[in-house]
């Protein structure tokens, strides 16, 4: 026998011989909101280095004029919630300057947005080519956790997890920005109404 005929060998012999009942995982996540989950959201995005608004519904439009600044060619998905002056999806995304985006929810503790690609969010191509994204999030779509959003979020849908403009950094920890997608994020979170 060879030494590997001799490795798979013991392998199958454990295998048949090992005590096959389950131990139970402790799980131990928070089930509870912080009572500043849309605060700690906000913190935590401004950490990783993207611009944050926060503002009502009505003052929606001209944040998003703010936040694209000089933008000029601007993308926005269909089914994005209000009227822009932008164009919808394209097949060559890399020739917009901007997206404009919403997200499925947000992420308190990582600050993190999370896309399904459902309506207003568009393929994924369109929130990692352009160098600006705009991604709106509703106040009452932020979740405590990841376990939270894991429980949340459709498995059978795509789904893009973004926590900040796209960086990466050499082998001196020289950090780069937009090498790998937008060199831009900013999130505009949009308050509950009462």
């Amino acid at each position: 026998m060879s030494a590997r005929e001799d490795i798979l060998a013991a392998v199958r012999g454990a295998l048949q011989n090992a005590d096959r009942t389950e131990a139970p995982v402790p799980r131990g996540y928070r089930t509870v909101a912080p009572p500043d989950t849309a605060d700690l959201f906000a913190e935590r995005v401004v950490d990783y280095r993207a611009a944050l608004t926060r503002c009502t519904a009505a003052e929606l439009p001209e944040a998003i004029r703010n936040a694209l600044g000089p933008a000029r060619k601007v993308l926005v998905p269909e089914g994005f919630p209000i009227s822009l002056n932008g164009a919808p999806d394209t097949p060559d995304p890399d020739t917009f300057d901007a997206v404009v985006t919403t997200a499925t929810l947000g992420i308190a503790t990582t600050g993190t947005l999370v896309l399904d690609h459902g309506p207003g969010q568009g393929r994924r191509a369109l929130s990692l080519v352009p160098d600006v994204h705009v991604c709106v999030l509703r106040e009452g779509d932020i979740v405590p956790g990841v376990p939270q959003a894991i429980a949340a979020l459709d498995p059978t849908r795509p789904q893009t997890w973004i926590s900040g403009p796209s960086a990466t950094s050499d082998i001196e920890l020289t950090r780069v920005e937009g090498v790998h997608g937008p060199r831009t994020l900013h999130v505009i979170v949009v308050a509950q109404t009462c």
